[in-house]
């Protein structure tokens, strides 16, 4: 399943939330579900840190990874980074201002949602969370294929 998965191709977005504590996780399960409400959904292993975090906090914010990013990807899917603000200590970051979660500088695009509605995923979570707000800029975006980090380039 998993290999026959790695033939879909996914953008790259890491996770944040800024109560209880700093804390972020990268992710590929992210997508749009609703225009009205505006709404976007991220899945999270029940076992993970972001999945408590995201019920405590009652929001989150995603940052959606640009093409140089890949670094930052990884800094945020290893299980030995520092806990706590530790974590964003060198990575550029700027607190969202509808959640105070972090926002990564350099991103194609910030989504801050608070958290509308969660669904059984199996070993998963499915948040969905209502936009707050959105913003966005053009650039190459990071996408993760069979495996690997690439880089997809700008249409036109």
């Amino acid at each position: 399943m998993r290999e026959a998965l790695g033939s879909f191709a996914t953008g790259v977005t890491v996770v944040t939330v800024a109560r209880p504590q700093l804390h972020g996780m990268t992710a590929n399960s992210f997508t749009s579900v609703s225009l009205d409400p505006p709404l976007v959904l991220v899945c999270v292993n029940r076992d993970a840190v972001m999945h408590g975090s995201v019920v405590a906090a009652g929001s989150f914010a995603l940052s959606v990874l640009a093409a140089e990013q890949a670094q930052t990807a990884r800094h945020f899917a290893d299980r030995a980074r520092p806990h706590g603000a530790a974590q964003f200590a060198e990575v550029r970051w700027r607190p969202g201002g509808c959640t105070g979660a972090p926002l990564i500088e350099g991103a194609l695009a910030w989504f801050e949602c608070e958290l509308w509605r969660t669904y059984d995923g199996g070993d998963h979570s499915i948040f969905l969370g209502r936009l707050l707000s959105a913003r966005s800029r053009a650039a190459e975006a990071l996408v993760f294929f069979s495996g690997r980090f690439c880089r997809l380039a700008r249409p036109g």
